[in-house]
């Protein structure tokens, strides 16, 4: 991943330079913008690989600009703001956000998260792979799902319901986004239909199905698939 440029957009000095410390760190070269107008400009001119964005700026809310920044470039958006309310991180990670961390943040998971986005978005950009996870392999263009080498047959929604995850390893998907992909035809998305198939996987894939190891919550948001690598 070295050499890929990481947009940080933060209006507090302390946290850029946190930020920037943890990019170099981890071999990534940083680019700064204080506010949303020099984010978008930034975004244009610099074409970053990923960016890193506050939502607390001082001339425009964050979640005004995700759509923007999402409209000019295909670069993953880590949210990390100190807001922390569930229907903050909803609403940014439908509007095209990538993922979102809290503040105070952990340097390492701020990474793990930023290399989790760049490989999606290598994924994302050429053909369907299988998808490998604690000894899982999801092949999404064959439709197949393998335990240490096993076929494990899944319902068509239960399917559908993990490759919807097995699409953004490692990021979180919300709950709305799975449901409007697995019950595409269902007026009254419901979470409960959700969970049941959800129980139902790990009862199929996890070692423990009451410890997940590889579908995990995220409380009030949504579901991340923990893939290797």
């Amino acid at each position: 991943m070295s050499g890929h440029r990481i947009l940080i957009v933060d209006d507090e000095l302390p946290i850029r330079r946190l930020l920037q410390a943890t990019l170099v760190r981890g071999g990534y070269q940083p680019l700064e913008a204080i506010n949303a107008a020099e984010a978008l400009a930034e975004a244009r001119a610099a074409r970053p690989d990923a960016i890193l964005l506050d939502l607390g700026l001082p001339d425009r809310d964050g979640l005004e600009i995700v759509p923007l920044l999402r409209k000019d470039s295909n670069a993953p958006i880590l949210v990390i703001s100190a807001r922390d309310a569930t229907d903050q991180k909803v609403a940014a990670l439908d509007l095209g956000a990538d993922d979102y961390v809290t503040k105070p943040f952990d340097s390492e998971e701020v990474l793990a998260r930023l290399r989790a986005a760049l490989r999606q978005r290598v994924l994302a950009q050429g053909t369907p792979v299988v998808v490998r996870a604690a000894g899982v392999a999801v092949d999404l263009p064959n439709r197949t799902v393998s335990r240490d080498g096993a076929e494990i047959h899944l319902t068509r929604k239960e399917f559908a319901v993990l490759e919807q995850l097995a699409l953004s390893p490692g990021r979180v998907v919300t709950h709305q986004r799975v449901l409007a992909a697995a019950w595409p035809h269902e007026v009254d998305h419901r979470i409960d239909y959700l969970r049941i198939v959800v129980r139902n996987l790990r009862q199929k894939l996890e070692a423990d199905p009451a410890r997940p190891a590889l579908i995990v919550n995220e409380l009030g948001i949504g579901y991340r698939l923990l893939a290797d690598g």
